[in-house]
């Protein structure tokens, strides 16, 4: 990551497919850290996500876009599996704040909207922020919106286990690891948002082909040439097929990955 002052460090918006979609460009702004959280963090002890029903509401009615609408429900399916997972592993939960744009503002928790980005997570304020036009989500039929949905909260939980102040932590104490760091924080809530679907996953009303068109937006929207911030889209697929294989967070362990798996 890329650390612009007053502490904001955004990740560049990489191309998602052919047909030019957006990849999300997740924000993190950089409180003081705690102490690191790699094998034993709770999250990742925290045992497998209970199966749970969450229907998609269409994007689209009558002609009419439903984008807020299917963030709304989407946010609460994922506070309603999140917190009880929670509850039953001990942990404190809090549910994120969402914010909704038409387009992207001037300003947003408290600095300025990060370029490229149609969804982030701001850490200070809890803050998952959301616009609602764009390639990402607008007019879509696949489960792309889905999935950055929980991908962003996925970044909610890595600050509520303090996945996200040891990750800082790391940063500070080696700034020249700091692109692969931020690599193994983004591919975490890549496998944290496939364990989120994998739970949900027989509620959907989706075919394989659905799930095959998901697997192939994933593979095209990593940043396999030039700065590399979120991952290869080989390894942005591997992490998130890895959650939704297992729907248990112990299979995001980046941190302790080779190199070669969060390249």
């Amino acid at each position: 990551m890329r650390l612009l002052p007053p502490g904001v460090a955004p990740l560049r918006r990489a191309a998602l497919t052919r047909w030019a979609l957006l990849v999300t460009v997740c924000l993190t702004v950089l409180p003081s850290g705690a102490a690191w959280a790699a094998p034993g963090n709770p999250l990742l002890t925290s045992g497998r996500l209970a199966a749970a029903s969450c229907p998609e509401p269409p994007l689209i009615d009558r002609g009419m876009p439903m984008t807020r609408e299917y963030l709304t429900a989407a946010l609460r399916c994922l506070n309603t599996s999140w917190s009880a997972h929670f509850a039953r592993a001990g942990l404190r939960f809090r549910k994120p704040v969402a914010r909704f744009y038409e387009e992207p503002a001037r300003r947003v928790c408290g600095v300025r909207w990060p370029g490229g980005a149609d969804a982030f997570y701001c850490t200070e304020r809890a803050t998952l922020v959301f616009t609602l036009t764009g390639h990402w989500i607008e007019g879509r039929t696949d489960l792309y919106p889905l999935k950055v949905a929980a991908h962003e909260y996925g970044h909610h939980l890595q600050s509520l286990t303090g996945v996200r102040d040891g990750y800082e932590a790391r940063v500070r104490a080696d700034r020249t690891r700091q692109d692969e760091l931020g690599r193994r924080y983004e591919l975490q809530a890549d496998c944290l948002a496939g364990v989120f679907l994998g739970a949900v996953r027989g509620s959907l009303p989706r075919t394989g082909q659905d799930w095959e068109a998901l697997s192939g937006a994933l593979r095209a929207g990593g940043d396999d040439g030039g700065r590399r911030t979120h991952g290869t889209g080989a390894n942005r697929l591997r992490w998130f097929e890895r959650g939704l294989r297992a729907v248990s967070p112990a299979a995001c362990d980046t941190w302790t990955a080779p190199p070669s798996q969060v390249a």
